[in-house]
């Protein structure tokens, strides 16, 4: 019995082994730390479908609505090969979809590692950063990136993928992640540790097809772009085997960059449009352009072969574009589709010449700015078109293993200018008779506005290829880049009756030579606006274990206000130019983005007649400018400093209750009922019933008492 016993145990913990090693296949890590953040998913590719809105690679993370992730479509495939049943393939293929999870796809690790540990950010008590709690698994402080996700997915060619995604806050190197692969012949085809296979692999062909939606936010002004459709994918680096071993640094010049083996899209032209929408220009309110995202790929690194690992200049194989849509069998690859698929990735466009390329799309199709071709007319897919990568062919025997390293990236206008130049453009779009001049980036003027802004928004090509650079510089220089101090610790923002007070506990760095202080910046109205430093200071104490504080005394009543602080160095630690600019460097500031308001409280009002509704009356025709950036918020001002409000409809009708109990004067409302609807015009009553004894904090005098109550009137008009 007793063997017995021991045998069940065994077989136990055997299981219990199996179920750990095995992912979920739908499992996600999340990298939200600089400007660009994404998410990436167990079995090895994304689609970045939610059901109602294509989410991921967010550039700027900044904003809302900048999501610019459709689809990233990966293949592998081989020659002459047995599977672990005995079945012979002249070709076999492997498509990395969610549905093959647990048939052909077997994620066995998603993890993700952290340099620090995050910050804790506070906003009247309420812990902000508890929601990325689980984005690191745990902290490894000898790892130079800023956060490592590793994944590793088995696969029944035998072919286990590694690839680790490397992102970094350092201000220069915030928008992009670099992408290591390692394609190895394990033999390993599913979940467990026994190894099934042990031929050697002939013939391997690695390749992805990547769509990107430039942007979320520019959907409603391009037709189709929720999902691609009028993406506009180009590429570069034709000279790369005569350039390869060229130096470059931040100095160098743009057109120089032309070499770098990379592909990329922006949104391109929709035919139906009547206007000229590059940069879809946000035709409902002031101009601002909604797509000034390039978004790309650039290839840094791939083995020449499993006993040479000397970068291969000639690879990618093949470089170019692809209907986004066409490609041999959706889902189940059988016999005649994977010979298809090893046909289409010895580089032969599935469908036809039309269907994709290696030629420079823009180029060849787009003949000036302002005639900006449909790119829906070229290749006929409703489902738009990818970037194109193909490595190999490789022969990778048992045991052996290929690498390929790449960057993805997103890069283009800022935000100020992407307003400015929208704004510009649209005043002449609605004055026809406004012909400028109109400014362009090299200083010189045009007539027309079209030029003006295509001019501006094609600087992006110029923007993506620099962010490529720095991730060569990067990666060609071990991940050695200059680096930021690390961020406070913590970061504590609170409300108050005359200030609004902010503490936080010293940055890890604060003893290095090269540590300069700290920075607060703040916004008013929302948190994806416009931030303007009011503080800065030096590190003032050796001891990590005083609190920093300041007050911010210039804040209004009635406005939400949203800050975050940054550690900074002398940049004595940044002066050769080869990585980025040289200069000062801070702290990634989205480790301290407090994104709930913070507001400059009144003291509890010291008598129920100085109840005050504001405004009053609420007009929905002025509702943009009650309160900045929050417009259907009313407030009760000078309330009691523990009370409970009713909201009544004229006849009687309770549609609201609230609880104030945070000891101030001021209460706000929503204008949206207990069972949310919004209000419509007419009369209302808010009822004030004090709940608890308040004693004036300086004279000591009662101000009022439990059940003390008032009735107050107030009118909506919509």
């Amino acid at each position: 019995m007793k063997k017995i016993a021991n045998i069940s145990i065994l077989l136990l913990l055997l299981f219990l082994g199996q179920v750990f090693s095995q992912v979920e296949g739908t499992e996600k890590k999340y990298i939200r730390i600089g400007s660009l953040q994404s998410h990436f998913t167990a079995y090895g590719s994304e689609r970045a479908w939610t059901g109602r809105y294509y989410a991921g690679l967010i550039w700027p993370a900044d904003y809302q609505l900048q999501d610019n992730a459709v689809i990233k479509r990966t293949w592998m495939a081989c020659e002459d090969f047995t599977d672990e049943k005995g079945q012979h393939w002249d070709k076999y293929g492997l498509y990395f979809v969610a549905s093959d999870v647990g048939r052909t796809l077997f994620p066995v690790k998603l993890e993700e590692t952290g340099k620090f540990d995050n910050p804790t950010v506070y906003v009247d008590g309420n812990d902000l950063t508890s929601v990325y709690s689980g984005d690191v698994d745990y902290v490894n402080p000898d790892q130079i990136a800023d956060r490592i996700v590793t994944n590793v997915v088995n696969t029944y060619m035998g072919l286990t993928m590694t690839r680790r995604i490397y992102a970094f806050s350092q201000q220069y190197h915030d928008n992009y992640f670099i992408k290591e692969f390692i394609f190895k012949n394990t033999g390993n085809t599913d979940y467990d540790d026994e190894i099934e296979l042990h031929q050697d692999l002939k013939g391997v062909y690695i390749s992805w097809g990547t769509r990107y939606s430039v942007c979320r936010e520019a959907a409603k002004y391009i037709g189709g772009q929720a999902w691609g459709e009028r993406d506009v994918p180009t590429r570069r680096g034709e000279t790369y085997p005569q350039e390869y071993m060229k130096q470059i640094n931040e100095s160098t010049p743009i057109s120089e960059l032309n070499y770098l083996r990379c592909a990329f899209a922006w949104a391109g032209q929709n035919k139906a449009n009547s206007y000229d929408n590059i940069g879809a220009p946000d035709l409902l309110g002031y101009g601002r352009l909604t797509a000034i995202q390039h978004a790309g790929i650039v290839t840094l690194h791939v083995d020449k072969s499993v006993s040479d690992r000397a970068d291969d200049p000639y690879q990618p194989s093949t470089l170019g574009w692809h209907a986004g849509d066409t490609y041999p069998g959706r889902g189940t690859l059988t016999a005649g589709t994977m010979k298809e698929l090893y046909y289409m990735l010895q580089g032969h466009p599935y469908g036809g010449a039309n269907k994709g390329g290696t030629n420079r799309f823009d180029e060849t199709y787009i003949h000036s700015l302002t005639y900006q071709k449909d790119p829906h007319d070229i290749h006929g897919d409703d489902g738009g078109a990818n970037i194109w990568f193909v490595y190999g062919p490789f022969d990778i025997p048992f045991g052996d293993s290929i690498r390929i390293v790449e960057a993805e990236g997103i890069s283009g206008l800022s935000r100020k200018m992407a307003e400015d130049i929208g704004r510009r453009w649209f005043k002449a779009y609605k004055n026809k008779s406004d012909n400028g001049p109109f400014v362009l980036p090299d200083g010189s003027t045009t007539n027309d506005k079209d030029v003006f802004k295509n001019s501006w928004v094609f600087t992006g090509k110029d923007s993506i290829l620099l962010t490529f650079s720095r991730a060569k510089r990067n990666f060609d220089a071990d991940f050695d880049i200059p680096q930021p101090p690390l961020p406070p610790e913590t970061f504590d923002v609170s409300s108050g009756g005359d200030k609004i007070y902010l503490k936080w506990t010293a940055s890890p760095s604060e003893n290095d030579p090269d540590f300069g202080g700290y920075r607060i910046f703040r916004a008013v109205g929302k948190p994806d606006t416009s931030y303007q430093q009011i503080f800065a200071c030096g590190k003032n104490t050796n001891n990590p274990e005083i609190v920093h504080e300041f007050a911010d005394r210039s804040a209004i009543r009635g406005f939400p206000y949203y800050y975050y602080i940054v550690a900074f160095n002398d940049g004595s630690n940044n002066t050769d130019g080869y990585a980025n600019p040289t200069g000062e460097l801070h702290s990634g500031r989205f480790y301290t983005w407090a994104t709930e308001p913070a507001y400059l409280t009144r003291p509890a009002g010291k008598s129920l007649d100085d109840i005050r509704v504001v405004p009053n009356p609420y007009n929905i025709s002025a509702r943009d400018f009650n309160y900045w950036g929050e417009p259907d918020k009313i407030t009760f001002l000078n309330v009691p400093a523990y009370c409970k409000i009713k909201i009544y409809t004229e006849r009687g009708d309770l549609i609201k209750t609230i609880i104030h109990d945070d000891g101030s004067g001021d209460e706000s409302w929503n204008a949206v009922t207990s069972s949310r609807q919004t209000i419509v015009s007419g009369l209302y009553i808010a009822y004030f019933e004090v709940t608890q004894d308040y004693t004036d904090p300086e004279t000591k005098q009662v101000l009022y008492h439990k059940g003390d109550k008032i009735i107050k009137k107030f009118v909506v008009i919509r």
